[in-house]
């Protein structure tokens, strides 16, 4: 129905609006074009009224009709006017409350006994969207990862097991992966070797390696023990543990105490990870070394086992859980962050203050493949692969398996179904793209502690949004210049849109190997010299690997100032700046900063600005062949200066106003900040915290009294206009008592820390260039999928092999399965010696028969190998399907 809004006239010769106002109780009425032409024929029946007239007021209402249709199709913005976030503790009541209406939508995915339990009525209540986005990892402290294997703490010493090489590795067979997932996922979920979730694009690559050195779901606990008791058995022949490191009955000792682990477990997840970790716990027992449970939430674990040293020696082993955080078409930055110690996530955390785990080639490998420095496809996958096999071998963090999550939405409240990630579920596109009936969501997130803001809102810092609970809000609250599609993961442009008929990329190798530019950079083009503190030109003979020209999509930010290319300039020259250290006592350097961003820096070689057009024209050293879409998003122009790896921004004069508290190093309140919350002595930014808050206002107080510019900035923008800036900032601090200021289609209009409730309202500026129907036009493809192999038990190399395959579509974000009529349908067994593809044919719509000759398997050994059932069709999201194959 479309509405059309009246407000009183004070003219009677309207008839239209002249009936409305009479019959209106609160003078605003809201009806359907049918009770308006029916109101105005009984009216002309009762009343003598001049028929030009009322074919006047007829043309007038049809008028207004039409005009407010189109306002409604133009409204900028997502479907609903407000987010309603609040919180429960306990997952079957927020489920609960979903169906029965006292909350739209379930922001958090739940195991399948959950959804298992369910009676058909509360079924009938629930849109459920499944999804295998999460995933368990057992991380360990490998301290001092090296003979021979002590740690000396408050005088006394101790011996760390999992300092061996050879232990760590062994945990891969004593752990029966497929037992986790049978017995405690209940079978909604799947073994997981690496940190590539099986199944999705590309993943299958990685998982090969995994198989390559020995992995199995099932594991071979003999085996394992056997190669524990080695380890420890060759430990105990060095010199420095002779006598003190011995095998005794039921336990190794050292110094005549037994050898034991401190194992973090989740306590906060009783059905999941609390049981996988006691599994865990009585196998390693059956090892002879004695685990110490140490049964912590989440706030403790990531206190001790992220936040503090290793060396401190708190803790040995933890049972981690992860998010998908995002659809992935490649993995290769997941490597670097899941195994490589420069990313931050190993033990030590990358703080210079801790001990921390270290593997050089891990780190040169992932930071070649992160950074877009690979000359070719085959380059980039022998690159990122290779980092893998070294990360599996190290076996610092070990994966266990991944989930079938359910995100659970009250079906009655919903026009239709939400954007939601293939991968990683619900997400920012959920909120952009949900459409309830009252232009309201109701939206309940999981948290065993209560608590939604369990992390500092710093929106610089490597430390900051760590936390699902804070992001789940904060995402819809910025756009970014590219981002990854929750349908398809290719990058696609948001407010920075290349142009890709200006794209050049070119490189060669130098004489050490390393790739350089062929792509001549322009040499009036400029980048930020930190040393100089100004914008210089970068000169003549200059080369880099990629060029191309964006588009930039401005609009106004919260506070109503308008986006400029003066808000990129100042996030160029921050990212330089920060991670450069010009002199021992730089005040404008951050080591943490530095390690996570300083790969980013060395990326951008130039920039051209056109402020007339809002063009940029980027130079930059980020070659990924494998998809052009990939290598001018990645690193497309943006304000954000976030090292936190979420999709978080804020406009520069809050950025300033932190960086000018953190580099001084004084405050209004007195308090000592910095981008960090492990750095000593000061405390972490927060733009929600109030004290943080009142320390930021009166900071631009200052700047606007100095009429302050940003040197990186002078002559881009005149003080008065900064002062403009910082009054507005100021100005929304006042009304909306938070410094959280950016560009998405919502901003945070309510908030409160104890109560753990957030509201967010929809942007309407005019100057925000999206609509809701956009994005979901935008989103709307088809999707394959392959639901099952049929594949015989029994096989016998050199005989021919029938695999019959069962394959469906849909179009997202709908979930109504179809039989597919037509499509690429092909089956790839993994050998040794490379992939065998096998084209099917069609028996019937959403059926395909595979027939592997004899002559493909006859020189095979007798073992299982991997097989990948794949769907593909044009424009289509293709499926693929891992299983296993077993020939005799």
């Amino acid at each position: 129905m479309v509405k059309v809004i009246f407000h009183p006239r004070t003219s009677d010769e309207d008839l239209a609006s002249e009936w409305f106002w009479n019959n209106s109780a609160n003078k605003r009425w809201e009806v359907s074009l049918e009770a308006i032409i029916g109101g105005l024929l009984k009216r002309k029946d009762k009343k003598e009224v001049n028929a030009m007239n009322f074919k006047r007021g007829l043309l007038i209402v049809l008028f207004l009709f039409v005009l407010s249709t189109a306002a409604l199709a133009a409204e900028k913005g997502p479907f609903v006017d407000r987010v309603y976030f609040d919180v429960r503790m306990q997952e079957d009541i927020g489920i609960q409350d979903v169906a029965a209406g006292k909350s739209d939508v379930f922001y958090h995915g739940v195991d399948g006994p959950y959804i298992q339990g369910l009676d058909r009525a509360t079924l009938d209540k629930l849109e459920i969207y499944a999804i295998p986005s999460g995933s368990w990892s057992l991380l360990l402290n490998p301290i001092p990862n090296e003979a021979p294997y002590t740690v000396t703490v408050d005088g006394k010493e101790y011996f760390n097991p999992f300092a061996i090489g050879e232990v760590r590795f062994a945990l891969n067979h004593l752990i029966n992966r497929q037992y986790i997932v049978d017995e405690i996922l209940g079978g909604a979920g799947g073994p997981m070797m690496t940190m590539a979730t099986p199944g999705q694009p590309g993943t299958y690559r990685y998982n090969l390696v995994a198989s390559k050195l020995g992995l199995t779901a099932e594991g071979d606990e003999e085996q394992a023990l056997q190669e524990i008791k080695a380890a420890l058995t060759a430990a105990a022949n060095l010199p420095a543990l002779k006598g003190k490191l011995k095998e005794g009955k039921d336990w190794w000792t050292f110094n005549g105490e037994p050898v034991t682990v401190k194992f973090a477990i989740r306590v906060d997840d009783p059905q999941g990870r609390a049981k996988e970790g006691e599994y865990v716990a009585q196998q390693i027992e059956k090892a002879k070394i004695k685990v110490e449970r140490l049964m912590w939430d989440r706030a403790k674990s990531n206190n001790e086992v992220y936040g503090g040293n290793p060396a401190n020696y708190e803790w040995h082993i933890y049972t981690e859980g992860w998010g998908a955080g995002a659809t992935r078409a490649w993995w290769e930055h997941i490597v670097a962050q899941m195994y490589a110690p420069w990313y931050g996530y190993m033990p030590g955390g990358a703080n210079p203050a801790n001990w921390n785990y270290t593997n050089a080639e891990i780190d040169r490998l992932t930071e070649k493949a992160y950074s877009g420095s690979c000359l070719t496809e085959e380059e980039y996958w022998e690159t990122a692969l290779e980092a893998l096999r070294l990360g599996l071998e190290d076996a610092v963090r070990l994966y266990v398996c991944y989930q079938n999550q359910y995100f659970v939405a009250n079906r009655a409240a919903f026009n239709n179904r939400m954007a939601y990630g293939l991968g990683d579920g619900l997400c920012n596109w959920s909120l952009i793209t949900a459409n309830t009936k009252n232009k309201e969501l109701r939206a309940t997130q999981y948290s065993a502690q209560g608590a939604l803001f369990m992390s500092a809102w710093d929106p610089v810092g490597a430390d900051g949004f760590s936390d699902t609970y804070s992001n789940y809000i904060a995402e819809p609250l910025y756009d970014r210049g590219s981002f990854e599609s929750p349908v398809t993961a290719i990058q696609t442009p948001n407010r920075a849109v290349a142009q890709m008929d200006t794209l050049r990329y070119d490189a060669a190798l130098d004489a050490e190997g390393n790739p350089v530019g062929k792509v001549p950079i322009a040499p009036e083009a400029l980048r930020y010299d930190p040393a100089q503190k100004a914008w210089v030109k970068v000169g003549a003979g200059e080369t880099s690997l990629v060029t191309v020209r964006y588009k930039m999509v401005f609009s106004n930010y919260h506070h109503g100032m308008p986006m400029e290319m003066a808000d990129y300039m100042y996030a160029q020259a921050f990212l330089q700046e920060w991670v450069s250290q010009d002199g021992e006592n730089d005040p404008y350097y951050d080591e943490e900063y530095a390690s996570k961003m300083g790969p980013d820096a060395k990326i951008f070689r130039g920039w051209i600005y056109d402020p007339k057009t809002n063009e940029i024209v980027s130079f930059f050293d980020y070659y990924f062949p494998a998809s052009e879409e990939r290598m001018v998003g990645t690193f497309a122009p943006t304000f954000s200066v976030t090292a936190s790896g979420h999709p978080v921004g804020v406009c520069w004069e809050i950025v300033e106003a932190l960086a000018r508290m953190v580099a001084s190093k004084a405050s209004v309140s007195g308090t000592v900040y910095s981008f960090s919350q492990i750095k000593e002595g000061t405390t972490q930014v927060d733009v929600l915290r109030p004290s943080c808050v009142a320390d930021i206002k009166a900071e631009l107080q200052k700047m606007i009294a100095e009429q302050h510019v940003p040197v990186s900035i002078k002559g881009y923008i005149t003080p008065a206009n900064a002062v403009k800036r910082y009054q507005a900032a100021i100005k929304f601090i006042d009304t909306y008592q938070h410094a959280y200021i950016s560009n998405g289609p919502f901003f945070l209009a309510k908030f409160d820390t104890s109560a753990n409730y957030a509201e967010l309202r929809a942007f309407r500026d005019p100057s925000y260039p999206f609509t809701a129907e956009y994005w979901v036009n935008k989103f709307k493809t088809p999707v394959l999928s392959v639901d099952q192999m049929d594949i015989p038990v029994f096989n016998e190399k050199g005989k021919e092999i029938k695999i019959t395959l069962t394959v469906s579509e849909t179009v997202y974000p709908e979930d109504d399965r179809i039989p597919v009529e037509k499509g690429e349908v092909y089956l790839t067994l993994i050998t040794d010696d490379g992939e065998l593809r096998f084209d099917a044919k069609q028996v019937k719509a959403g059926v395909y028969e595979v027939v592997i000759p004899g002559s493909a398997t006859k020189n095979l050994e007798a073992g299982s190998y991997t097989i990948l059932g794949n769907a593909t069709g044009e424009g289509a999201v293709p499926s693929v399907k891992p299983e296993s194959l077993v020939i005799f």
